[in-house]
């Protein structure tokens, strides 16, 4: 009875290892990651904790959208990219932004943010016209100071846009599409 050689399992073995471990990389830093909710800046719609599946392959082939909730490296320490936030795009290149009377109005018009729970308290802001390749981004909690956005740190370069959450995908009662 001749059986496999210990060299060629061992070759076998890491060849399969190196495979698996090239193709997790891949989809890491090119299609997905999980990411964890931080804070209180997007009640109500996350809550802390949560984690987010994070889309990154969406963005390779287009721009994001008003409404989406994005993943972003927090622009205060965006050289490095450890730190990231989660906000929902509320302009896109073009907008003109104002928040007036506890209110966000794109374009003059008044927004209607059925994912809030309260009118937006604290200073106005604007109007801004939102400039090519950048995006306002806000948190969905709207109470003052509640949120690190662009109010603070004004648009953000679609290039510290990392991805899109698509899911809540953990605790298991809360999973859901955003």
């Amino acid at each position: 009875m001749s059986g496999i050689s210990p060299t060629k399992l061992l070759i076998d073995w890491l060849r399969t290892a190196f495979i698996a471990i090239a193709i997790v990389v891949f989809l890491h830093y090119f299609v997905f990651h999980l990411s964890t909710v931080e804070g209180h800046s997007m009640e109500p719609t996350l809550q802390e904790k949560e984690w987010l599946y994070v889309n990154k392959f969406v963005y390779l082939f287009d721009h994001p959208d008003i409404g989406d909730v994005v993943v972003l490296k927090d622009p205060y320490e965006a050289e490095d990219g450890k730190r990231l936030l989660v906000k929902r795009v509320v302009g896109v290149p073009g907008d003109r932004i104002e928040i007036a009377g506890g209110h966000l109005y794109r374009n003059g018009d008044l927004v209607n943010e059925s994912y809030t729970d309260i009118e937006i308290e604290g200073e106005s802001y604007g109007p801004v016209v939102i400039g090519q390749g950048l995006y306002f981004v806000m948190g969905d909690n709207r109470h003052e100071r509640a949120s690190l956005d662009s109010r603070s740190f004004g648009p953000v370069h679609s290039d510290w846009i990392t991805g899109r959450a698509d899911f809540i995908v953990w605790p298991l009662k809360e999973i859901k599409t955003l």
